[in-house]
């Protein structure tokens, strides 16, 4: 069975998939940065009930669609994470075992 990822994000089809959500983007630019710029400024609210901190990192996602500097950040830190994979791969890789200790 293939491993599913837990978030993934396309911007060529408009979706955000969360586990097995889908949540489908508006197709036009001016909702998308006014959905995204909502979520963020929510998000500076979060101590209020309902409001969440988890709203501003969903709306520099949204806004990263549209916005070119804003895709460049999300752009950088997806490098710096994907560079960071085969490090932490090979930290938590048990040590091999080998048959001619015996």
């Amino acid at each position: 069975m293939a491993k599913m990822k837990a978030f993934s994000f396309n911007a060529a089809r408009g979706e955000i998939r969360v586990g097995r959500r889908v949540i489908c983007l508006p197709a036009r630019a001016p909702v998308r940065v006014t959905l995204g710029s909502g979520l963020i400024i929510g998000g500076f609210l979060g101590f209020l009930p309902i409001l969440g901190f988890w709203m501003v990192p969903l709306g520099f996602l949204i806004l990263s669609q549209d916005l070119p500097m804003v895709r460049r950040w999300r752009r950088s830190l997806v490098v710096k994470l994907e560079r960071r994979k085969p490090a932490r791969s090979k930290r938590r890789a048990p040590p091999k075992s080998t048959d001619d200790e015996m």
